[in-house]
C-alpha cells in the first residue's frame, strides 16, 4: 500500500526490515536497549553485537525516547533505537505514538530519507496489532 502525506510517501510492506537498504530501520527497543527477543533480536543477529553496544551506551533512555547507532553488518546504514516500552516490558498507545514521533525527529536531525518501522509494541510489548 502506497499514500503521499504532505510531502512524504509512506509505503506499508510486509517482509524482513533487517534485509532493507535503507537510511534506517527501527528497533523496538525497550528502555535499556538490550536487542534479546522480536526485532531487536533479529537486528542483533544479523547486524552483530556492535549494534547493541553502541545503543547501551546511550542508554537507559525513558520509554518514549530513541536513539541512533550504525546498523553494523546490515544493509541499512543505521538503526534507531525506539524505547516503546520501560523495563516492565509493557507498553500503551501513548508510548508507541512518542517513540514514533522521537524516532522521526531524529531521523530528521541527521536527514534521513528512508525508514525502515516494525509495527511498535505489538511483539514483545504485548500491544495488539
Amino acid at each position: 500500500m502506497k499514500a503521499r502525506i504532505g510531502k512524504t510517501d509512506v509505503v506499508i510492506e510486509r517482509g524482513d526490515l533487517t534485509d532493507w537498504e535503507v537510511d534506517a530501520i527501527v528497533n523496538a527497543a525497550n528502555s535499556h536497549l538490550w536487542m534479546g527477543a522480536g526485532v531487536a533480536g533479529a537486528i542483533k543477529r544479523k547486524g552483530g553485537v556492535i549494534i547493541e553496544e553502541e545503543a547501551v551506551r546511550q542508554g537507559p533512555i525513558e520509554a518514549g525516547e530513541a536513539v541512533i547507532t550504525t546498523a553494523g553488518n546490515l544493509p541499512a546504514t543505521h538503526v534507531i533505537h525506539a524505547a516503546a516500552m520501560g523495563q516492565d516490558l509493557k507498553t500503551d498507545a501513548q508510548k508507541i505514538a512518542q517513540a514514533t514521533r522521537s524516532s522521526l525527529a531524529l531521523a530528521d536531525k541527521r536527514k534521513l530519507t528512508s525508514i525502515a518501522f516494525p509495527a511498535l509494541g505489538t511483539g514483545v510489548g504485548g500491544f495488539p496489532a
